[in-house]
């Protein structure tokens, strides 16, 4: 998978919204001078397929606080979710699936799906009564059997946009 460098990114930082190692970053991209990356520079990241590769897309928008799962860019499913409060937003931008964990513990229900953008996720929940909120501390939560069902059909790599509104869908 390739990343674009946003201004204000390290590699480092990088690393870690992806959940590699500062040192796989380095071995994938050997061109590049670790100390110097630039915004609009591109970065192999190494062990996710190209998201272009993966027929999936996942659409979250906040305002209706849903989550839309496409396939080749036709909506097949639609999915109440509870989103970030007020003072804990869930991040708006596009994102991708890095990882996952099944029963993480805690409130996260589940499953946890990483976004690559460090602690973020789209999970489970053990408060269903939250599903239709802004309650949550950024995340992206939904019910349970959802979020497995969700997990059980989209691969690592999975595109996710993050947008205000359906009125902002594009990506």
């Amino acid at each position: 998978m390739n990343h674009t460098v946003k201004p204000g990114e390290t590699l480092s930082s990088i690393a870690l919204d992806y959940r590699r190692s500062l040192q796989a970053i380095i071995s994938a991209n050997p061109s590049i001078n670790p100390n110097i990356i630039m915004p609009g520079q591109i970065i192999i990241i190494p062990g996710l397929p190209p998201k272009e590769s993966i027929p999936y897309t996942i659409y979250i928008y906040l305002k209706e606080k849903q989550l839309e799962l496409r396939r080749n860019g036709i909506t097949v499913k639609t999915y109440p979710i509870a989103v970030g409060k007020m003072l804990s937003a869930t991040p708006i931008g596009n994102f991708v699936i890095v990882n996952r964990e099944p029963n993480p513990g805690g409130p996260f229900g589940t499953m946890w799906l990483s976004l690559s953008k460090i602690h973020y996720g789209i999970h489970g929940t053990n408060q269903p009564n939250s599903i239709g909120k802004a309650v949550s501390k950024g995340c992206i939560r939904m019910y349970n059997e959802n979020v497995n069902e969700l997990a059980s059909i989209i691969p690592n790599g999975t595109a996710v946009y993050i947008r205000p509104s359906r009125a902002y869908s594009s990506p």
